[in-house]
């Protein structure tokens, strides 16, 4: 998909027996998925206030209908190369361990539902610097790493950015 907004439809957001939903989105070369029912809503790139003396992966915080919301780059957090953001950036708004929060993507492909079957575990040599993926998708060729999103921050990460959105930080 090519749209700065992902619209997503209430058929797209049921969770059926079928399968689990993930929105689909990319990061350099690779495609990530994120459990629908963790993600709140879809934004284009839009301007971030800085908030100075804290980690360079995040990047600040926005103003989302009246609610402080921190934004993190997940380029820099998963230690990828800085590009510009482009027509295609986006952000997803999703909640992290029961806060609200916003992650900056190249891109957001689609919703896409896969059975059991179709989850595959982390191999084991993964696990050790990767413990915030979920399992792997396989759907058709294409190959998605499934993200835990509860677990992307550290409890120290996690409590700078608490402070960040409840205005202690700024």
């Amino acid at each position: 998909m090519q749209n700065r907004h992902k619209e997503v439809s209430n058929e797209e957001l049921r969770v059926t027996s079928e399968g689990s939903q993930f929105v689909t989105f990319s990061l350099e070369d690779e495609e990530y998925g994120v459990e629908i029912l963790k993600v709140q809503e879809i934004i284009g790139y839009t301007k971030i206030t800085h908030v100075p003396n804290t980690p360079e992966f995040i990047k600040g915080v926005i103003n989302l209908r009246g609610v402080i919301i921190p934004i993190i780059d997940l380029r820099i957090k998963f230690s990828m190369a800085k590009v510009e953001y482009n027509q295609f950036t986006v952000i997803i708004v999703v909640e992290v361990n029961g806060k609200i929060m916003g992650i900056v993507v190249d891109a957001v492909s689609d919703v896409l539902t896969l059975t059991d079957k179709e989850i595959q575990e982390i191999p084991d040599f993964y696990k050790l610097k990767a413990d915030y993926l979920r399992g792997m998708g396989k759907s058709g060729e294409r190959m998605i790493l499934l993200l835990d999103i509860d677990k992307i921050l550290s409890f120290e990460e996690c409590s700078k950015l608490e402070e960040i959105s409840d205005g202690e930080g700024v």
